[in-house]
């Protein structure tokens, strides 16, 4: 098979691949942008299988087929509630690739070098690509390969603590080791030198210390970042998988591996910029693990969290005009989406105006709450953005928060020595009654106390959200 084949599916695949990420943009839309990367991918996987070079046939279909029933296996497994988790996981394995095919093609490279010309000419696939290089363009393999290697050594360990911090498994707290920013500053300044070291000698220590270092700095950049900015780290995690890719791609010389790596790293680093943008956070302070001091002790909250039964609920949904509905993670782990969609189905039979306010921010990951709320097929155009439903809670009679803290908390605007002051927040303390469906009085997921839950007009709703929701079901027909 010749090299025209591999590079018109390569085509095919990449505009698939942008039609899926353009799709992804709508909730409408999304189900088919699915399928389209999925037909690029099982284009791409067919095109690299049988284009030049291709060979171990049997090996390829055993790995194949493994890594589908694993993927299957995990796939089914996994609950909405979970997906934040197995993206940070997936982002793992991207970044552990990359540094596996950079080890590879390391070896593969003095290998080849080692050759005579009669050895070189015989080589196939990649070899032959690396027996065609004259000396500047090994010195520029060898760039792109060690910052492959220092990219997806810094997505794998990264993505491990984010999974651990998203799973509960590792404290939520922003954390560093004695030294902070100057020890993530010191391994930086060893990789640099050993990216020169490394220039110079195509020597394997070099790029092994830079590992070491670059794993460091995964792990402490994601430990010095706070629970309230883990759905940054998520797509700042995507960004830094696709660089890693692109890095390898450049190395391997497959260009669909390039494209499909810069265009998750660009939009990973784009989304990342706009969440920052939408928390009022610095992108650079938020992904140097800058987030979570504060000037001060956080300030005194007075009063206290008054609990309200299903009827009391029930009696004033019963006299509201406006109500809405402000989903978050606590509603994702009591799988309550099907009754919050159903409650507001009765709600507008009875002509009551519903609607539902999505921070940028909530759940673990972008568009969590609008995943789960689609998936209980709550319609589109009652679900807004925080910016789009912000100036109107004065007028909304009920606001009902199902699982949020952090999202909701009136000391992003009170308090300048809250961890999340200055953070944009949906103001539901404005509305006329708020009700909080809440399992305890315990804090959220970044440990800050909330003063939404003292105020005079909230009531809280203790119990399980799905628990909770469905007493509440019964008394509303």
């Amino acid at each position: 098979m010749d090299f025209g084949f591999t590079t018109a599916a390569y085509v095919v695949a990449a505009v698939l691949f942008i039609l899926s990420l353009g799709g992804l943009s709508g909730q409408e839309s999304a189900k088919r942008a699915v399928w389209y990367g999925i037909a690029g991918m099982a284009l791409a996987v067919l095109a690299t299988l049988i284009g030049p070079g291709a060979g171990l046939w049997l090996l390829s279909i055993v790995l194949i087929t493994a890594g589908g029933i694993i993927g299957y296996y995990v796939a089914k497994r996994v609950q909405m509630t979970e997906m934040p988790q197995l993206v940070a996981a997936m982002h793992s394995l991207v970044g552990l690739a990359a540094v596996f095919v950079g080890f590879i093609a390391h070896i593969e490279l003095g290998r080849v070098l080692a050759m005579d010309d009669t050895a070189k000419k015989a080589l196939e696939g990649f070899g032959a690509l690396l027996a065609k290089k004259d000396g500047v363009e090994i010195a520029i393999l060898r760039v792109e390969l060690f910052l492959g290697v220092f990219i997806g050594a810094v997505t794998f360990t990264g993505s491990v603590i984010a999974y651990g911090k998203l799973a509960g498994k590792v404290s939520s707290a922003a954390t560093k080791l004695p030294g902070g920013h100057m020890l993530n500053a010191g391994a930086a300044g060893l990789s640099l030198i050993c990216l020169i070291w490394y220039f110079n000698t195509g020597g394997f220590f070099p790029l092994f210390l830079m590992t070491l270092a670059a794993l460091f700095i995964g792990y402490h950049l994601i430990m010095g970042i706070g629970g309230a900015d883990m759905p940054v780290v998520v797509s700042m995690l995507n960004s830094y998988s696709g660089w890693a890719a692109a890095a390898i791609g450049f190395s391997l010389g497959n260009d669909l591996l390039i494209v499909v790596g810069a265009l998750v790293g660009s939009s990973g680093a784009i989304l990342s910029y706009i969440m920052c943008k939408a928390m009022n956070r610095s992108f650079v302070s938020v992904i140097l693990g800058g987030f979570g001091g504060t000037a001060g002790p956080a300030m005194e909250i007075d009063g206290e969290q008054i609990a309200i039964d299903a009827d009391g609920v029930a009696a004033a949904l019963d006299e509201a005009d406006s109500v809405v509905i402000i989903p978050g993670y606590g509603m994702a782990v009591a799988q309550a989406q099907q009754n919050v969609a159903e409650l507001t189905r009765r709600l507008r039979a009875k002509g009551k105006n519903v609607r539902f306010a999505i921070h940028p921010v909530a759940g673990r990951l972008p568009g969590h709450m609008n995943v789960l709320l689609a998936e209980a097929k709550v319609p589109y155009d009652i679900v807004l953005e925080m910016d789009e439903i912000n100036d109107d809670f004065p007028e909304t009679d009920v606001a009902i928060v199902i699982g949020s803290n952090d999202i909701v908390n009136p000391a992003a605007q009170e308090d300048p020595n809250s961890p999340i002051a200055g953070m944009p927040v949906l103001e539901c303390w404005k509305a006329k009654q708020v009700f909080v469906s809440k399992r305890g009085q315990g804090t959220g997921y970044s440990g800050i106390e909330n003063p939404l839950f003292f105020k005079e007009n909230t009531r809280m709703f203790y119990g399980d959200a799905k628990a909770s929701l469905d007493k509440l079901l019964t008394m509303i027909s």
